[in-house]
């Protein structure tokens, strides 16, 4: 937890350094929601084909998802999204060729999420 999946454009393999948008986001994150980098998890799937809006060319789509564990605020998880927006931002500014389309759903994980026991 959390559990962060990113879907991106294939035309912005180029511009968005995954790992290091995920080094960021990952003690950001855990400062936010009171957490350790450690237990945050990113997915990356790149997207062959997208359209957005009339399917005009230039355009490109990212949308980072967050599960986490419920309890926290609507509040701190609005908050949490903007800053999210908002690294996601600087992380596709390069991208002058292309309109990036980009946004952020923060969720509560299920009541049925579970992380395999470790024997002690």
């Amino acid at each position: 937890m959390p559990q962060i999946t990113v879907d991106y454009s294939a035309s912005l393999d180029t511009v968005l350094d995954r790992r290091r948008f995920a080094l960021e986001l990952h003690p950001m994150t855990a400062e936010l929601i009171d957490t350790t980098a450690g237990n945050c998890r990113t997915r990356f799937r790149r997207i062959e084909e997208t359209v957005v809006g009339d399917g005009a060319p230039g355009q490109a789509f990212v949308h980072v998802e967050m599960a986490i564990l419920a309890g926290r605020s609507e509040p701190l998880k609005a908050e949490l999204a903007q800053a999210v927006a908002d690294l996601l931002g600087k992380h596709t500014a390069s991208a002058a060729e292309l309109t990036v389309h980009a946004s952020v759903e923060v969720r509560d994980l299920s009541a049925a999420y579970r992380k395999p026991r470790v024997n002690a």
